[in-house]
C-alpha cells in the first residue's frame, strides 16, 4: 500500500516540538476524554456489566481495552486525516460531522418522545 500524497494545501503534521508540551497535551487529552464519557452509555453499560457479573475488575479491564482500541483507532485515522487534508479542510469535515452528528441524536430523541406511528 502506497503512503497517501498530501492534498494541495495541505501541511505536514507537525513535529512533537511545535504540537506542544507533553503535559499539556497529555492533560489536555484526558480531561476532554474523562469529561466526554462521564455518564455516557459506555460508562453505563460497565457499571451494568459490573453489577450483573459480580466481577468488577475483569468488567474494569475489558472496557479499558475497549477504550483503548477505539481511541487507537481514532488516533490513526486523524493522523492520517492530517496528512492529505489541509488544515482548514480538516477542521470543516470535523465541524461538518458533529453537526451530522447532532442532527441524528436529536432525531432518535424527538422519534422516542414523539413516536410517528
Amino acid at each position: 500500500m502506497s503512503e497517501p500524497q498530501p492534498a494541495a494545501g495541505a501541511q505536514p503534521a507537525p513535529e512533537p516540538s511545535q504540537a506542544g508540551s507533553f503535559g499539556a497535551v497529555f492533560l489536555t487529552t484526558f480531561t476532554t476524554v474523562f469529561l466526554a464519557e462521564l455518564g455516557d452509555k459506555t460508562q453505563l453499560a460497565a457499571l451494568l456489566l459490573s453489577a450483573e457479573s459480580g466481577r468488577p475488575v475483569l468488567v474494569f479491564f475489558g472496557a479499558s481495552l475497549a477504550l483503548i482500541s477505539s481511541s487507537l483507532v481514532g488516533v490513526v485515522l486523524g493522523r492520517w486525516l492530517s496528512r492529505v487534508l489541509p488544515p482548514q479542510q480538516l477542521e470543516r469535515l470535523a465541524g461538518i460531522l458533529m453537526v451530522g452528528l447532532g442532527l441524528w441524536l436529536g432525531r432518535q430523541a424527538a422519534v422516542s418522545v414523539f413516536p410517528l406511528a
